[in-house]
């Protein structure tokens, strides 16, 4: 909602009526609205939960926590002397609510978090001495998603793309995005798509003006890609000069586009530091999807009916939004990668981009490969060959240092046996014999006794 629409909130009604004003969990603490008198609390607010098997936020209905209750009692009276109506007993609030709100690091995705304490040098997460310990889940989880993205090692260090990563103050994903851009030479185009996914949606869909809203919308859709739409709706402000009533006209919030524009700014100077390359692919949005790619190729999907896609990884059934610009294309594409999944009425896919199959196969060799339909040769094998070389090496690389190191081992077990033979003296062996030093002698020499 508009700045100016929630300033209404606070204006007196013209003919001196009550007011009612339905709120969510933000007015507990972020609002203090004059001439409030009396607070009906329902006892129930709305919670962001993670959950680390799906990679999937889900908004639940939960019960508050007295903490809650007593912010919500405070909102009554703030000017003058008020009344609080709780929807439920004394004994509820006592006994089953929980003294505090769950901390939100044990209920979100903690790759971020994971990818600073790797920077800060903690080795061993499991054991660190958080105030508020996530579940082990939920760390293993990151540390898995961040082997996948190529941040750590296989022994949990860090890369030199974790380093480069952890530099950004973003999700590791969209940092990886960054860095992949460079090498597609279309970090400009990405940084901006970047930018504009740091701020929640800047499109603006009043109840009143709904269709009018979705016209001005389409007319910003890239085929094809959510992200891309992104990209166009900001080159458009910045061409007609950053102006807020041109935004405004369009359905778009001023406010969010000029903090996405902040963020570039900032990720502009800390890619200067980083001395990475910021170059525009201009109309080639092939190479912009690829780097999206790059970034997001865990979270993919695949078609499996008209809007409805299933998750190539999980198996979870999950749908495009009605908002998406793939949605009412006229054809669904076959893949997709997607940016979040959220639990509302269904599983939805946020900021959704069509890629090619092949990409997955190249960039996420961890969980995909190509099988080829034809095998009577004609089939192009050769990404397949590129994929498995890498791996064909290391195994090779592998198998030459345990056969230098069994070839050791046996030199090593030659000379102990050699030196040991040597030493050995066996029992009833002359020292010197005449037929040579070592030989044994079968049967002991006789006295000579004279006649």
């Amino acid at each position: 909602m508009p700045a100016d629409l929630q300033a209404k909130i606070f204006d007196a009604t013209s003919d001196g009526r009550r007011k009612v004003i339905v709120a969510t969990n933000i007015a507990e603490t972020s609002l203090t609205v004059d001439g409030i008198l009396y607070v009906v609390d329902a006892g129930y607010s709305k919670l962001k939960v993670y959950n680390p098997k799906v990679g999937m936020d889900a908004l639940q209905i939960t019960p508050i926590s007295q903490a809650n209750a007593n912010q919500r009692t405070g909102r009554a009276g703030r000017t003058g002397s008020g009344f609080c109506y709780r929807l439920y007993t004394e004994m509820a609030y006592r006994n089953e609510l929980f003294e505090n709100t769950i901390p939100e690091i044990q209920r979100t995705n903690l790759a971020n978090t994971v990818l600073l304490l790797k920077s800060l040098g903690v080795k061993n997460l499991l054991e660190f001495d958080f105030m508020d310990p996530p579940p082990q889940a939920n760390i293993l989880n990151s540390m898995y998603q961040l082997w996948v993205l190529g941040a750590l090692d296989n022994n949990g260090d860090l890369t030199p793309v974790g380093r480069k990563m952890s530099e950004f103050p973003m999700e590791p994903s969209m940092a990886k995005m960054l860095i992949a851009s460079v090498e597609y030479k279309c970090s400009a185009e990405m940084l901006t798509i970047v930018s504009m996914l740091s701020v929640p949606s800047v499109f603006y869909r009043p109840k009143e003006r709904m269709e009018e809203a979705d016209a001005a919308r389409e007319k910003f859709n890239v085929p094809e890609s959510d992200h891309l739409t992104l990209l166009n709706v900001f080159n458009q402000w910045k061409s007609h000069g950053f102006r807020d009533e041109w935004a405004m006209r369009h359905f778009l919030h001023p406010k969010l586009l000029r903090k996405a524009r902040e963020v570039r700014a900032q990720l502009e100077d800390i890619m200067k530091f980083q001395k990475m390359e910021i170059i525009s692919a201009g109309t080639d949005f092939d190479v912009c999807r690829k780097a999206i790619t790059a970034g997001y190729f865990h979270q993919a999907a695949r078609v499996k009916g008209i809007g409805e896609f299933v998750n190539i990884r999980s198996g979870l059934p999950t749908h495009l939004h009605p908002t998406s610009a793939l949605y009412g294309l006229g054809y669904t594409p076959s893949y997709v990668v997607y940016h979040e999944l959220i639990l509302t009425s269904k599983e939805y896919m946020t900021q959704v981009t069509a890629i090619d199959p092949y990409w997955l196969a190249e960039l996420g060799p961890v969980f995909y490969s190509v099988k080829e339909k034809n095998f009577d040769g004609r089939g192009d094998q050769q990404m397949s060959r590129e994929l498995n070389k890498q791996k064909d090496i290391e195994v090779e690389m592998a198998r030459q240092r345990e056969e230098s190191t069994r070839r050791v081992q046996q030199q090593q077990v030659q000379q102990a046996s050699s030196s040991s033979r040597q030493q050995v003296i066996v029992p009833g062996t002359p020292r010197h014999t005449g037929i040579g030093a070592g030989a044994r002698v079968t049967q002991t020499p006789r006295r000579r006794v004279g006649i």
